[in-house]
């Protein structure tokens, strides 16, 4: 049967250098209860998405657990790389570079940015001219190099603690929950991603947390989305609250 010879995008490329670089994760499943969140949430007008929250809320998590922002590395001898603190990835997509193909923006330490300024940094990342991601487009530079070129700096970045948090961060969260699916196995060249699913009429959502398991192992994994669920019931649910009460302050104040 005689096919064709179809090209493949710059977008698709970096999908496939990713899992060039990648390692397998393994996999532990959490049920969240997010009474709390789900109420502060819905007096909002604008609400924030769940990946900023989420992300957000993990990264508060990892500033207690050292091995959550910690990298295994095999040069010049295995040992771990610890790092002083998170950088969080999100997956997204810019349909003007391929549709439905995804790409990786980095976020950095997401702690340490309001869930307004996480949510304007997706949007930003999908829908801003390219000019002004700089994350993404140097991705996009190193992919259109000569494959044997590309592959000798993803080697190099993947040998080196600080270039690998630079490019692919410590943590990555993405989710087809809008599209009914979810990614059960996975492949990241970081220490961690998360992917969720659709927030049920009981308040609940299903989470997966993959990790490589040469770092630390199930029990830190099950404390650590334990502990995520306290977050987004506590810290993350104060943040919302300071948000809806804002506006009626200063509502207050202009009729003085």
């Amino acid at each position: 049967m005689k096919g064709k010879v179809r090209p493949i995008s710059l977008a698709r490329k970096f999908v496939i250098e990713l899992m060039n670089a990648s390692v397998p994760l393994v996999s532990v499943k959490r049920v969240l209860k997010l009474d709390r969140l789900v109420t502060a949430r819905a007096q909002l007008d604008a609400r924030p998405g769940w990946s900023p929250m989420i992300l957000k809320a993990f990264c508060i998590v990892a500033r207690e657990e050292p091995s959550l922002r910690t990298f295994y590395l095999k040069w010049p001898w295995p040992h771990f790389y610890e790092l002083p603190r998170s950088v969080g990835m999100a997956g997204i997509v810019r349909d003007s570079l391929d549709k439905d193909v995804p790409i990786v923006l980095k976020l950095g330490p997401a702690d340490e940015h309001s869930l307004v300024e996480l949510e304007t940094m997706i949007q930003r990342g999908k829908y801003a001219p390219l000019d002004e991601v700089p994350s993404i487009k140097r991705v996009l530079r190193i992919t259109a190099l000569p494959l044997p070129l590309r592959r000798l700096l993803w080697t190099i970045t993947m040998m080196s603690g600080r270039q690998r948090a630079n490019h692919v961060g410590t943590f990555a969260i993405t989710s087809l929950a809008t599209l009914g699916s979810e990614t059960v196995v996975a492949r990241s060249p970081g220490p961690s991603m998360m992917t969720y699913g659709l927030l049920r009429p009981d308040n609940t959502m299903e989470v997966l947390f993959q990790w490589d398991h040469r770092i630390y192992d199930g029990v830190l994994a099950a404390r650590a989305m334990q502990r995520l669920e306290e977050v987004l019931n506590d810290e993350i649910v104060s943040e919302l609250q300071a948000d809806v009460t804002a506006p009626s302050a200063a509502a207050t104040a202009g009729q003085q």
